[in-house]
């Protein structure tokens, strides 16, 4: 699959990176925690996946394009998660998937400080391009631009946001 975009952003956490477990935040976020981090958050709750991987099920509305992101577990480390999902997409376009890769490292900055990175990056499936070619549409600059627009502004809202709960957690002894 081909990249159409990629975000990333990074904020402070005033913890130290041995007292974060980034996977276990991830797995663990509530529907209430999730939205406090973004305005464009509406749900999320997590399950299982047939295999006994970890799933995160996120619904979030960028831009007007409304995702349900179906994130299975790849990497499960405590200072790095990363998790791939073919997402529905609803858009004015139509309905479609996008190929979503979230990963969220966990870097030491000082013994009491850590840093949040949060990498996204967007596929183009079989089935956007195919959406693409029925509205007469091609993966244009401009098309890349606006995607990488809104992914960006997403990112830099809900980072800086979620480096706040996972301080608030690991500041609370909860992955001790």
């Amino acid at each position: 699959m081909e990249i159409i975009t990629q975000s990333s952003a990074t904020a402070t956490i005033n913890a130290p990176a041995a007292a974060i477990d980034i996977t276990d935040w991830l797995f663990k976020l509530s529907d209430l925690e999730y939205q406090a981090c973004s305005k464009a958050h509406v749900a999320c709750g997590s399950t299982m996946d047939i295999n006994g991987k970890r799933v995160s099920i996120n619904v979030e509305n960028v831009a007007g394009n409304l995702l349900v992101q179906h994130y299975q577990e790849e990497i499960s480390e405590r200072s790095n998660c990363r998790v791939n999902s073919i997402s529905d997409s609803f858009s004015e376009l139509g309905v479609t998937k996008l190929g979503i890769t979230w990963e969220l490292t966990i870097n030491r900055l000082t013994e009491k400080t850590s840093e949040l990175e949060n990498k996204v990056t967007i596929l183009i499936t079989d089935e956007f391009g195919a959406l693409l070619k029925r509205n007469d549409t091609q993966v244009t600059d401009a098309i890349k631009l606006g995607m990488s627009k809104n992914v960006a502004e997403h990112n830099l809202e809900e980072t800086p946001l979620f480096a706040k709960d996972i301080e608030r957690k690991a500041l609370s002894g909860q992955w001790a």
